[in-house]
């Protein structure tokens, strides 16, 4: 391979990796509740890439919560457009709505959301029969999925079963049934000591390289900064600022020095 085709190369792959998989435009949400308007997004303008780790921070009450819902589709802007694989999502109807949360997002919630009566590994099929697998299919990916995150002997278990890690962990098997394009990850530490935390967030990270997944994560957990590609914080509903990888590491590296 000659330099030039090299560099060419290097050129389309640094493309594929920029390709925007999510795009917010000037997006506000507000509540109406009684007489009162509560402003929860002021207009938030976003791109987040293919392949990307970001994580979403901020106080309670900041927007970062409705930020998350606006990009899963659980909730409509009441002004701009928010774009996923450059698919307006506000003009989808409710069918295409469904096909679109079903085949390109995956969720991860902070309750872990399984449904009590299935064992893990139907949990993990679950989305792969709405998305019209057969079910030897979806039993032999969805045994492969519970490998992948360190369950390949618990997939007959019920979540009662389960540790909160473990639920987790399937919570982020059946995130990844249908190989979406974004996995969504709403405060996935809340409900979990610092040890098992630490766990899943690793775990996160590693579908993220192993899959190529875009992880998006609303977290208050500032281990998440060890693990982002890029943390975006939110306040009074606008973004205060964005900052990647190499200046969260110096930031890492001044609080340490100020520790000492």
């Amino acid at each position: 391979m000659t330099e030039e085709t090299t560099a060419v190369a290097a050129e389309a792959s640094a493309d594929d990796e920029k390709r925007t998989v999510v795009r917010t435009q000037n997006v506000k949400k507000k509540y109406t509740m009684g007489s009162m308007e509560v402003h929860a997004l002021r207009g938030v303008d976003l791109e987040i890439y293919s392949g990307e780790y970001m994580s979403i921070m901020g106080p309670s009450g900041s927007g970062k919560s409705t930020l998350f819902n606006m990009v899963g589709g659980l909730d409509k802007p009441s002004e701009g457009k928010v774009y996923i694989d450059e698919v307006d999502v506000a003009q989808l109807d409710a069918y295409e709505l469904a096909w679109l949360r079903c085949r390109k997002i995956g969720y991860i919630f902070q309750s872990f959301n399984l449904i009590p009566v299935m064992t893990a590994l139907e949990n993990v099929t679950l989305p792969m029969v709405f998305a019209g697998l057969t079910s030897d299919e979806s039993r032999d990916k969805g045994i492969d999925l519970l490998r992948k995150v360190g369950l390949g002997e618990r997939h007959s278990h019920k979540p009662f079963e389960l540790s909160g890690g473990q639920q987790q962990r399937v919570a982020v098997a059946r995130a990844l049934a249908n190989d979406p394009a974004v996995v969504l990850a709403d405060e996935p530490t809340a409900n979990l000591d610092l040890s098992t935390g630490t766990e899943i967030i690793e775990l996160l990270r590693t579908m993220n390289r192993d899959f190529g997944v875009t992880v998006i994560s609303a977290t208050h957990d500032h281990k998440m900064l060890s693990v982002s590609d890029r943390v975006v914080w939110i306040t009074d509903g606008k973004i205060d600022r964005i900052a990647n990888r190499d200046e969260l590491e110096i930031e890492t590296v001044a609080v340490g020095d100020e520790a000492h």
